[in-house]
């Protein structure tokens, strides 16, 4: 028996692209759906992301933003040390502050800063950075497997799920064992494709682990112009109309930067 769960990553109040990966996702017929993560940020209209979830019932973890938005703390703490990346991280953590209702801040005090699950004999620990920091910025390039292996073994997982990064990626581990970054929907990631990012995972009892990427097409000219009409930064919503990276790229690793536009 094969059981697939679709993950999301990200949302970064990126509310059509949600609503476009929950149909999706339903499409390709998985049996649940959960997002690690970060809610708001980047994107306009913070509250229309909240009753997308609940009418799905979608489990979602804790990330950096979540708590923050809903302890009502002073930044973001995305772990961004550059100072044009804090500026930009600022103006977004502003305004997703300014925007969520009250009820929704509750809401957001509620999750959980992980998920554990046990599908088809396999131990699942999702995660928003990592299984030891909410905010820690796992990248491809510069995480080795041998400490991969160690954060499955010190935290007694076959399968770590997580996001943070904003740049898909996956690596088979020891044991059978793998971790996956599952992408995120709020913001392409920075290859020029207008597309964003979701993870479909299958386990199987015999076969294992496996994961498919999924790019996910949504109506991106809306979301730039009510991006235009609530006035966020002309380099938010450039990144939205071209699939580059305008901001945030001063913590990319230099393999991940060299892809990009920036």
């Amino acid at each position: 028996m094969t059981t697939r769960i679709a993950c999301f990553g990200g949302i970064y109040n990126n509310y059509l692209a949600l609503e476009a990966a929950i149909a999706d996702a339903q499409r390709r017929g998985v049996d649940q759906m959960f997002c690690l993560g970060d809610l708001g940020a980047f994107g306009p209209h913070p509250d229309r992301v909240f009753p997308l979830l609940h009418q799905h019932d979608i489990q979602v973890v804790r990330g950096n933003y979540d708590d923050s938005i809903g302890r009502g703390l002073n930044d973001c703490q995305c772990g961004y040390a550059d100072p044009r990346d804090n500026y930009f991280a600022q103006i977004s953590y502003d305004y997703t502050l300014q925007n969520t209702a009250s009820d929704n801040r509750a809401y957001l005090r509620t999750l959980p800063a992980e998920i554990r699950l046990e599908i088809e004999g396999r131990r699942l620990l999702l995660c928003h950075g990592s299984p030891r920091r909410t905010n820690e910025f796992l990248w491809k390039s510069t995480t080795s497997t041998s400490f991969l292996n160690w954060l499955a073994d010190q935290h007694q997982a076959d399968l770590i799920l997580a996001t943070h990064t904003g740049i898909h990626w996956g690596r088979e581990l020891s044991n059978r064992r793998a971790f996956v970054n599952v992408g995120v929907l709020g913001r392409p990631a920075n290859d020029g494709r207008k597309e964003v990012w979701y993870t479909i995972i299958s386990i199987d009892l015999h076969s294992g682990i496996s994961w498919q990427f999924v790019p996910l097409e949504y109506d991106f000219r809306r979301l730039s112009s009510e991006m235009t009409a609530q006035q966020l930064p002309p380099e938010f919503i450039e990144t939205i109309q071209t699939g580059w990276w305008t901001t945030c790229l001063e913590i990319l690793p230099a393999k991940e930067r060299r892809k990009g536009r920036y």
